[in-house]
């Protein structure tokens, strides 16, 4: 097993753990952490979660009180030759570091996996048969809200996930965090070209239906009662929704029966219902 190489840190300006430096900036990050190839596990779930599918980390930074656990999970790695760095530090030093008050056990730097393509990742799904529900996330900038959306396409048989050249990343610490790690039990990848990348779904056989409000929309229900025996489920932003390239690209129109005076729910509940009510 590999042996972790200790190294107390007292400075928070230390450039060893440059990887941690002002995680509660979003802007910074969004663009650092792709860029430098990795990502930000916060707690000893995700972590966990993350050594068991499989992710490496870079390094371990931890107040003292959880080294203990971090050094038995980390004696399940399989020993590549390389010791993994663990920095310790007191808790004002982890809060100057990265800007908010650490208090979730262990964040680890990990190396970011590599993308599959579109084709390859529906392909592998279901042991090779093939994807037969997939989710679409179309320029969702909430964190949090794209973490909710992994935890209920995890918990609820979503075969793949794909985001939009915009959508906001699912490995940001927050969209990992909210997921409770669930983001690394799904497969997912990036769409290159929005809405263009449809045609290649449709060409594989994929009916795509897009939760919006529209005047042709059909009921989650009568979806449902006819289901298509390959089907993609677009989910378009807070706030303004599927674009209208993206609902014109589509198949079909799906709305949510709502009462009460409700329209519309929140587009983590929604994937929530959506997910359920078309499981398989």
């Amino acid at each position: 097993m590999p042996v972790p190489d200790i190294h107390p840190i007292t400075d928070p300006t230390d450039e060893r753990i440059a990887d941690y430096v002002s995680l509660t900036d979003v802007a910074l990050r969004s663009r650092h952490e792709p860029s430098k190839g990795l990502y930000i596990a916060e707690s000893s779930t995700v972590l966990r979660r993350a050594l068991d599918a499989g992710h490496r980390p870079r390094s371990v930074l931890l107040s003292p009180r959880w080294l203990p656990d971090l050094v038995t999970m980390l004696a399940s790695l399989p020993d590549e030759g390389t010791s993994v760095p663990v920095y310790v530090a007191e808790p004002e030093v982890l809060e100057a570091i990265t800007g908010f008050h650490v208090h979730r056990g262990a964040l680890a730097s990990m190396h970011r996996p590599s993308l599959a393509s579109v084709h390859d990742l529906l392909s592998a799904a279901r042991g090779g048969t093939g994807a037969r529900r997939v989710a679409i996330l179309e320029d969702i900038v909430d964190h949090t809200n794209v973490g909710a959306i992994f935890r209920s396409a995890a918990g609820l048989g979503i075969d793949a996930v794909l985001v939009t050249p915009r959508c906001a990343d699912p490995l940001y610490r927050r969209s990992v965090r909210v997921s409770m790690g669930t983001v690394f039990q799904v497969p997912w990848t990036r769409l290159e070209t929005w809405p263009g990348g449809l045609a290649d779904l449709r060409a594989a056989g994929f009916t795509v239906a897009a939760l919006a409000l529209a005047d042709d929309a059909v009921s989650l229900d009568d979806l449902v009662a006819a289901p298509p025996e390959r089907l993609v489920l677009m989910l378009g932003t807070e706030g303004d929704g599927l674009s209208r390239g993206a609902v014109e690209a589509a198949d079909l129109v799906v709305r949510i029966p709502m009462a009460g005076g409700v329209d519309s729910l929140n587009v983590a509940a929604a994937s929530a219902v959506a997910f359920w009510a078309t499981r398989t």
